[in-house]
């Protein structure tokens, strides 16, 4: 089968690429344990300074596959597994965000996107919540300004996305942007850089051991209803839900 995630190694750095262009890197079971691997393997290579979680095509990630979605444990445990990784995870976007796929973000230490991606929260328009990526974002997310967005599904650009929390940086040039990160992960000690993730990490992982079990229960319940029914089926036949007025 053909990989989903691409891998690259360059000076320390291990690039990992959502290479599923096809279905706009949406969020199967597949590209999901893919990516858990790839994680992983960074995770315990001792070569491995930081790691850039970046994508082929125009989408970054559309959120969950509709047609295979992951199970709602594993995406918890892949978010948390970025969270927990001793090594910075840096996120590189040029294209587009949404749903599921601003989870993967949130759980990114830095962020950067070109002024040309857009990002949205579209769960609410096909009949559920964003419930488990809340576990990410909620906590480094602007509350007021990410209930508009959560409540409405609305489209919002990059300078909205770092007013938000969302994203680190945003410029026309990505790669110019990440070009001084990158050099600075580079010159810093791998054991330094572990236990400041942890330090800036804990509040986040603090929300996954209180909340976790409670939202995959929720994210199970929703997408298993009549109402998220309507809304996949609506999405997939590019129409309006029964629900829109």
């Amino acid at each position: 089968m053909t990989p989903l995630v691409g891998r690259a190694h360059t000076r320390g750095v291990t690039t990992l690429s959502l290479d599923a262009a096809g279905t706009r890197n949406a969020l199967s079971a597949a590209l999901v344990g893919e990516l858990a691997a790839a994680l992983a393997d960074c995770g315990e290579d001792p070569g491995v300074r930081a790691v850039v979680l970046t994508h082929t095509g125009t989408t970054f990630c559309a959120g969950a596959d509709l047609r295979d979605p992951p199970d709602p444990d594993a995406l918890v445990a892949l978010l948390r597994q970025i969270v927990e990784l001793p090594r910075p995870v840096v996120a590189r976007v040029t294209g587009h965000v949404r749903a599921g796929g601003l989870g993967l973000l949130a759980a990114c230490d830095i962020t950067a996107a070109a002024t040309a991606a857009t990002f949205a929260f579209t769960e609410v328009r096909i009949g559920v919540a964003p419930a488990v990526i809340s576990l990410p974002v909620i906590p480094r997310a602007d509350p007021r300004a990410l209930a508009r967005y959560y409540l409405t599904g609305e489209r919002f650009d990059p300078a909205e996305a770092v007013r938000l929390g969302l994203l680190t940086a945003t410029a026309d040039d990505v790669d110019e942007a990440l070009a001084p990160v990158l050099d600075g992960l580079r010159r810093s000690a791998p054991e330094a850089l572990a236990e400041t993730k942890r330090l800036l990490t804990a509040r986040v992982l603090e929300t996954f051991d209180r909340e976790a079990a409670e939202l995959t229960a929720l994210s199970a319940r929703l997408f298993s209803s009549d109402r998220a029914r309507e809304g996949m089926t609506a999405f997939l036949e590019k129409r309006d839900a029964a629900w829109v007025v």
